[in-house]
């Protein structure tokens, strides 16, 4: 005998879904469930849960957001593996993790199966999480972060027609820290991703009204296709 062969393994696999939420309102939240079941029954966790024997790692963790949070999104990223022996209290448990970004006002929430409740926590006000949800969180959030410092992330929960300064808010609140402003304009501007248009946006209080800008997506996938790099962006 082996000693690969003598080895015995009982490791069951698992998804968790990070679903960042973004409006001007409440600024960057995180889609949490509370568990309706055993272990930390009645603590805030992320929407996920074990992978069944004929589905795929995207098909159980769309099941589970489904079936947890009643709602679907259309793209999910796969994060990291976690996988740290007792980082589940029942057994050992593999878990993929799998994390997008979207506009949290275009989805109603409706919890059922294993959670009792679903809603949407700033990241800066979170709960206690259970089992190592936390780390996964904070694990989403580098990624985010480092994700929109070469890639022009979230341009979709923008407006159609939006003034710069949304723009601005949406980066400084995804980074968590501010930027340099006028130097931000320029760079996105150069790469010709973001077009002024001969609109201004409606006067809400006093002050001057604020041009109109859009997301040129023809020209976001041409840059894909030839390649392009925003390092230094902000």
């Amino acid at each position: 005998m082996t000693k690969a062969s003598s080895i015995k393994q009982d490791i069951k696999v698992t998804v968790d879904a990070i679903v960042f939420g973004y409006s001007k309102e409440s600024g960057i939240s995180v889609l949490l469930i509370k568990r309706n079941i055993a272990p930390f029954r009645g603590d805030w966790a992320l929407p996920g849960g074990f992978v069944k024997e004929e589905e795929a790692l995207e098909q159980a963790v769309e099941r589970e957001l489904k079936e947890e949070a009643g709602i679907s999104i259309n793209y999910l990223e796969q994060l990291f593996t976690f996988g740290k022996p007792g980082r589940d209290p029942r057994m050992r448990i593999v878990s993929v993790a799998y994390f997008g970004l979207v506009k949290s006002a275009d989805f109603s929430l409706f919890a059922s199966t294993d959670a009792s409740e679903a809603a949407w926590f700033n990241i800066n006000e979170l709960p206690k999480l259970a089992f190592d949800h936390q780390e996964i969180v904070g694990k989403a959030i580098d990624r985010l972060r480092a994700k929109i410092t070469y890639e022009p992330v979230g341009f979709e929960l923008l407006d159609l027609k939006f003034p710069f300064s949304d723009l601005e808010q949406l980066y400084m609140l995804l980074l968590g820290r501010d930027i340099d402003r006028r130097n931000f304009k320029r760079k996105i501007m150069s790469l010709g991703l973001v077009k002024e248009l001969d609109e201004k946006a409606p006067v809400l209080s006093a002050g001057r009204p604020a041009k109109l800008y859009f997301f040129d997506r023809i020209k976001y996938k041409e840059l894909k296709i030839n390649g392009f790099n925003l390092n230094n962006l902000i």
